[in-house]
């Protein structure tokens, strides 16, 4: 008979048996913790996030293991952005270079690390929609 406290009560005994790993329990833990994070945060899209980070210094890794630190001046839908100001460091951390701009295609990135501002600028701008009742869709005719 199962349980829904994570306990297994075979039928044939009487013993309670874990029907989940402790593995199982700290994923399901991270898990939680994740979404409890992203309920708090709100729904965060990353383009939204890129548009809003315009101006502000940010990280950028890519796959390959470079880094660059920059001003975001643009970004697309695709995540290609252009920074200003950049340095560049080698994989490897040794060698460093300084560029007056760079244009970074957006299936090469790795992550992102912004400041928190940015974060908290999205997060304002994200209750004030919801608070004015916006989004997409809504009324209008039917056919």
């Amino acid at each position: 008979v199962d349980r829904s406290d994570g306990l297994c009560l075979p039928a044939t005994t009487r013993e309670r048996v874990p029907l989940f790993s402790n593995a199982d329990r700290l994923h399901y833990a991270a898990s939680r913790a994740e979404y409890l994070r992203a309920r708090l945060f709100g729904a965060m899209l990353p383009l939204s996030l890129l548009r809003t980070a315009q101006g502000h210094p940010m990280l950028v890794e890519l796959k390959s293991g470079e880094t660059y630190n920059g001003t975001l001046e643009s970004c697309d839908t695709w995540m290609n952005m252009k920074l200003g100001e950049v340095i560049c460091t080698s994989r490897d951390g040794d060698k460093f270079w300084k560029m007056d701009f760079c244009y970074v295609r957006g299936n090469t990135i790795k992550y992102i690390r912004v400041p928190d501002e940015v974060i908290d600028m999205v997060n304002d701008d994200a209750r004030r929609q919801r608070s004015r009742g916006g989004g997409s869709g809504g009324g209008g005719a039917g056919r």
